[in-house]
């Protein structure tokens, strides 16, 4: 350590900084140190207890911790009630606590103790105890042999601290000068009498020396010895002053405390020294102000990467610690308000140039009247590598569950394409991530794209030179994963640096498209600002990106081959209902006519509906139809399996349609591969046309003969909680959750069941068919203005005022809406059912998110509630 530390740390003045500096590096006073709280209900904890317990008490300090009462065991019986009767007193007065005692220690040893501590009244009514037990053995015997001596050196122990003695050059007692607790020989006894027969010959001999050269030169001497008492041994200082011819006054005082005080601090001096060294953690002692290092230990040594001697007498700024300068003056002005700093995370430069990140605690001290600062610094590197791996992750999960959430919610591939670019971008912090396309017609096409402005963007990029094209599809396609840290470390075809000189890349990583076992296109990440090293999880991520980018696009030609499918179906029905229409506008006042006339066409769409149906589903459960025009057997598809699952055909003439049915295609047409799933969406689409047709059927019975109700006294919760058990498996079909938060005492309503059970299907049908799975509802019911109002509410999609306004009637809608039109007469129906029962029905769309559908019914009056 500097030689100006360890002065300071010995010089006087100084003692209390350095014990609570050396405190709070941990280093261990001799003997023990303990801190003991007493709670008010008895009980003790022990919150600390220094190492010097094995050597006092041959205990380990978790020991006594565990149990601080053992302590008891060990006092000597004749002792055990002076110790205890000195803790009740201190206790009591909370005045200093001094004790001395003998122990027996566990092996036997028989050892002389002194405790001294200060108790402290905490605000709870604790008492908490700091103290230090030291062992006094060996100054107890020493008084046991010094017995015989007691009363020659009474008199000079009972003067300490300011005995006055008058003492001739040749060294006898003239006069003295004290209180009689002071001294215990006689004022007869010492004067006239001689240094040599009051004090042992070593310290007379000092003592004469000092006398001689106190009246040769005339000027103050001091001088210092010690002892023996029956204290133990001593330390005293003599300060002597000519006091007259050939005479001197020797002031005398006790020093043991403050030599008792230096030597302790010389040992923990010394301890200090060694946790300064040997600590895990880098320390160091600079001064406040200009940051130059005073002293450092070994393991800043290792942190740093410089030597010791290349740091001593330089500022952190010669050396280039700091990344950021102004790191180092928010610490100067937060321990200039605070005096201290904990815990604060700051990027250290080392020796070799790499940036570290550590976590430093610091304190001012006075180093020799000089402010300084003693600073530690933890290394959390590799903490925050990890931490910042495990945010990664975590971003990657992110993307990846909300690019599935997009794939599985919306139909728009451009926009799910254009956000999968852009967020991977981001999360890459690459400088540009494009998706692009292979193919045999269209060549390489870029289908989203996003890029730092700063660089050139691929969007709009083509070439006509095949051979150059099919090599970029091989870089791919011979690949798995395409990773390029560097493109001039590769070896690549002059027109493929060329193009990578274009779009100024640097670096690439690039993962295939397929769809099944086709070659689609590419994922491709580009670094233009200079090489990169591509991490594990960067890769790994555009390896799932790219399989969801895969879903996507299959999801959405399938999606347009349905759309072509649809329009096809819709024309057809398009076309009908506008004869239909067309029909009931020439015989609009002739309702009897009407009547037929619907009922003719209803009758003749359900026909043709209903043989479609059995036509597909016998299509769908025989897994093929056959090649031959009149055959209707069975074949086997082109991959030798049979179709169940695979490929439906449509054929020029099936044995399952009706006699009179018309044949689908020309004779000579070839077969056409139609899929399973495109077949039962044709199912589906039929089968929401005939319940259409059959809504259509209900609403002209009830137009002109009325709905038919029969109200009866019923308790509604009874009666919702009964019809949503017989709704549970659609709402387990579309995932949804229902909660009921209608009470059970609500007063009784008059309503058809059968009907009502009607209305609610129908509005959540709703609620299911225009929202994504997952879908959460409300029910609640309570009394509202002599009426019971019943509310459904949805978190789904929302919709405009115009919309809710116009749900209930009675018209038909987009018919880009598979479902619009039957939906439509469903709602018109509820509205006829509602206002029969005497109520209101309606729909609120939600501020924030989904709809709220509500419809009152009426109480059940005494009367009605009376009947048999």
């Amino acid at each position: 350590m500097d030689e100006t530390v360890v002065k300071w740390l010995y010089a006087p003045n100084c003692q209390q900084e350095a014990i609570n500096l050396i405190s709070k590096i941990a280093v261990n006073l001799p003997g023990m140190i303990f801190q003991v709280l007493q709670r008010q209900d008895g009980s003790v904890f022990v919150p600390y207890i220094s190492s010097g317990c094995e050597y006092l008490y041959e205990l380990e300090p978790e020991a006594l911790q565990a149990d601080f009462q053992v302590l008891y065991k060990l006092i000597h019986p004749q002792d055990i009630k002076a110790f205890t009767e000195s803790i009740t007193v201190c206790r009591t007065t909370l005045t200093p606590w001094h004790w001395q005692g003998r122990i027996i220690t566990p092996s036997g040893k028989l050892k002389w103790i002194q405790g001294t501590s200060q108790p402290e009244l905490q605000a709870e009514g604790d008492v908490l105890w700091n103290g230090l037990v030291m062992d006094i053995t060996d100054r107890k015997q020493a008084q046991e042999k010094l017995q015989e001596s007691e009363g020659r050196y009474k008199a000079i122990l009972d003067a300490i601290p300011d005995l006055m003695f008058r003492i001739s050059r040749d060294g006898e007692y003239l006069d003295l000068k004290s209180e009689a607790e002071n001294i215990t020989l006689s004022r007869e006894e010492i004067v006239g009498k001689n240094l040599q027969e009051l004090l042992p010959s070593d310290v007379a001999a000092i003592s004469q020396v000092a006398i001689a050269k106190t009246l040769d030169s005339g000027t103050l001497q001091t001088c210092e010895y010690q002892l023996a008492t029956p204290l133990g041994v001593r330390d005293y200082e003599a300060r002597l002053v000519v006091s007259g011819q050939d005479e001197i006054l020797a002031i005398v005082r006790d020093i043991t405390q403050r030599k008792q005080a230096e030597v302790s601090l010389q040992n923990l001096a010394k301890k200090f020294s060694k946790a300064f060294s040997c600590s895990p953690d880098s320390i160091t002692i600079s001064t406040l102000q200009e940051g130059r290092f005073i002293e450092v230990n070994d393991s800043f040594v290792k942190l740093s990467g410089y030597e010791r001697d290349q740091v001593i007498g330089k500022t952190s700024f010669e050396l280039n610690f700091w990344v950021h300068d102004r790191d180092r003056l928010n610490l100067l002005q937060e321990l200039q308000d605070t005096g201290v700093v904990r815990d604060w995370e700051f990027e250290f430069r080392q020796k070799s140039g790499k940036i570290i990140t550590a976590l430093l605690s610091a304190e001012i001290i006075d180093l020799n009247g000089n402010k300084s600062i003693l600073a530690v610094h933890h290394d959390i590197t590799e903490r925050k590598q990890v931490e910042a791996q495990l945010r990664l992750c975590a971003q990657r999960d992110r993307l990846l569950a909300e690019t599935l959430v997009r794939i599985r919610s919306s139909l728009n591939l451009e926009q799910i394409l254009q956000t999968t670019v852009t967020e991977v971008r981001q999360f890459l912090q690459a400088d540009r991530v494009f998706i692009g396309l292979n193919n045999a017609n269209l060549g390489v096409k870029t289908l989203a794209e996003s890029v730092d402005p700063k660089y050139p963007s691929v969007t709009g990029w083509s070439t006509n030179d095949e051979a150059y094209l099919q090599e970029l599809r091989n870089l791919l396609k011979d690949n798995l994963v395409r990773v390029i840290e560097d493109i001039t470390k590769i070896s690549v075809s002059p027109r493929v640096k060329a193009h990578y000189r274009k779009f100024k890349t640097q670096a690439t990583l690039a993962v295939p498209i397929r769809l099944g076992d086709e070659f689609f296109g590419a994922l491709i990440a580009n670094q233009c600002s200079g090489s990169r090293h591509w991490q594990p999880i960067e890769i790994d991520l555009l390896q799932q990106m790219s399989e969801q980018v895969a879903i996507a696009i299959q999801q959405s030609q399938i999606c347009q081959k349905l759309a072509e499918l649809n329009t096809n179906l819709e024309y057809q029905v398009q076309e009908r209902t506008a004869q239909l229409q067309q029909k009931m506008q020439e015989v609009e006042k002739l309702h009897r006519v009407k009547d037929v006339v619907l009922h003719t066409v209803a009758h003749d769409l359900r026909t043709s509906v209903m043989g479609n149906l059995m036509v597909l589903k016998n299509l769908l459960n025989q897994g093929v139809g056959s090649r031959e025009s009149g055959g209707g057997r069975g074949t086997r598809g082109q991959d030798g399996q049979d179709g169940q699952g695979g490929q439906g055909r449509i054929i020029e003439e099936s044995p399952l349609s009706p006699p009179h049915a018309p044949c689908p295609m020309p004779h000579a047409q070839a077969p056409i591969q139609v899929s399973r799933s495109i077949i039962e969406r044709m199912i589906q689409g039929n089968d929401r046309q005939l319940t259409m047709i059959n809504s259509l059927l209900e609403i002209n019975s009830c137009e002109k003969q009325g709905i038919d109700i029969k109200p009866e006294p019923v308790q509604i919760s009874t009666l919702l909680g009964g019809i949503f058990a017989q709704l549970e498996p659609m709402l387990t079909q579309n995932q949804a959750t229902l909660k009921n938060l209608v009470p059970a005492d609500l007063p009784l309503i008059m309503a058809d069941g059968t009907w009502l059970q009607k209305v609610l299907a129908h509005l959540i049908t709703h609620s299911l068919q225009n929202n994504p799975p997952g879908l959460n509802l409300i029910l609640s019911a309570g009394v509202e203005a002599g009426m019971i109002r019943t509310q459904i509410q949805d978190d789904g999609v929302a919709m405009s005022k115009v919309e809710c306004d116009r749900l209930f009637d009675l018209h038909v809608r987009d018919p880009q809406d598979s479902c619009s039109t039957s939906i439509g007469l469903k709602m018109y129906l509820c509205r006829k059912v509602i206002k029969a029962h005497g109520g209101k029905i309606g729909v609120i769309s939600n501020r924030k998110r989904g709809l709220t559908f509500w419809f009152t019914l009426p109480l059940a009056t005494s009367s009605a509630t009376n009947r048999p």
